[in-house]
């Protein structure tokens, strides 16, 4: 099964945005972009898989393109581990890429050899489970009220838990709205809290001890994930456990040392930004080893969702599919939803993804092909 041609997609959907309000850098987003990597062989099969693109689909897609397209070409789709190994030499030598470049091309190798077998994803890549709970993760909002009215919307659809992302504008404000989510959706609801590194380590101790006076499942990178000394520290003083390394890159060689050394409690990972599939699992089995969880981060684009829910099907040692609240500005791409009911995730029972890309939509939100 060689690989003939990498095509590369620049896209830009005008059908859903993001407001300025709900990121915490204040730019509005009027158009979500982002990219369609298609992976073509020699006998006639391919696979194609969303990419992430931040703020610049062309930026992005020019990027991977000069650099994966004559990487790939010619290489055996089969042979999914020999291109890792080679793409990390070739990738420190000259290229480093983006964290999220490399991972839907990989998504792509694992989707042509889970058709070729026959098989779902989840269960050609490992078959952990069948279903998994589902979990809701905010946006930026303006006030505590308006979280806490999202929680109790969250838990009336069904979804197991709630995850903050707090303003962190000032650590008591952060505060205030920890305990008003709490106080809306009662004390039987499981809600998280990752507030994207805005706290000094005292100010993390500060919101931790909070958290877990409301019972908080976790706190999420109240750090920077790079931050280890610190890290390390806030695991040790807190009960709470400490979650993260969604971002750095190189995964599972840059999470090894937060593992062993109990840096935090539990890591981060997902196909998007660690790697693709091979990353993701490579990470998830290093973190079972040492007997700690490996929860997998949200990877925005529901095609990209659908991988990590396969992922999160073939391992055993995740608690959730994390989804954005509210869902339907990032449901797109896919021909038909994700298999979601009161809040379980189902996994496909079809070869490969079991889902098809809405390709009607991908032609008319093309605006390049690189």
């Amino acid at each position: 099964m060689r690989i003939a041609g990498l095509d590369i997609r620049a896209c830009r959907y005008s059908g859903s945005s993001v407001p300025g309000a709900a990121m915490r850098d204040g730019q509005s987003q009027d158009a979500l972009e982002f990219l369609v990597y298609t992976l073509r062989t020699e006998c006639g099969r391919e696979a194609s898989m969303f990419g992430f693109a931040g703020r610049s689909a062309l930026g992005a897609g020019q990027l991977a393109a000069a650099s994966l397209r004559p990487f790939f070409e010619g290489r055996n789709a089969l042979e999914r581990e020999a291109a890792w190994l080679d793409w990390r030499v070739s990738d420190r030598w000259w290229h480093h890429l983006p964290i999220y470049s490399y991972g839907p091309v990989d998504c792509c190798l694992w989707i042509l050899a889970a058709e070729a077998a026959g098989q779902p994803l989840w269960r050609y890549a490992g078959g952990a489970r069948a279903q998994v709970p589902i979990y809701a993760s905010s946006m930026v909002l303006s006030d505590a009220d308006a979280y806490a009215a999202e929680a109790v919307a969250v838990k009336a659809a069904g979804m197991k838990a709630y995850k903050i992302h707090p303003p962190g504008r000032s650590l008591d404000e952060d505060i205030g709205i920890h305990r008003a989510v709490r106080e809306a959706v009662g004390s039987d609801f499981t809600l998280m809290s990752d507030p994207v590194a805005p706290y000094t380590l005292e100010e993390a101790v500060r919101l931790g001890r909070v958290l877990e006076e409301l019972d908080y499942r976790w706190l999420e990178e109240p750090l920077p994930d790079e931050a280890f000394g610190a890290l390390r520290e806030l695991t040790r003083v807190l009960d709470i456990p400490i979650v993260g390394t969604e971002v750095l890159p190189k995964h599972p060689y840059s999470v090894a040392e937060c593992i062993a050394t109990r840096v935090v409690d539990a890591v981060r990972a997902d196909p998007s930004w660690c790697g693709g599939v091979t990353g993701t699992l490579k990470t998830a089995t290093l973190a079972s080893a040492f007997h700690v969880n490996c929860e997998l981060h949200t990877t925005i684009f529901h095609p990209l969702e659908l991988v990590s829910l396969h992922v999160n099907g073939a391992i055993g040692n995740s608690s959730y599919l994390e989804l954005l609240w509210p869902t339907e500005p990032f449901a797109f791409g896919l021909d038909q939803p994700l298999p979601i009911e009161n809040g379980i995730a189902t996994m496909p029972k079809g070869p490969g993804l079991g889902i098809g890309l809405d390709w009607d939509l991908i032609d008319n939100a093309t605006i390049a092909e690189l």
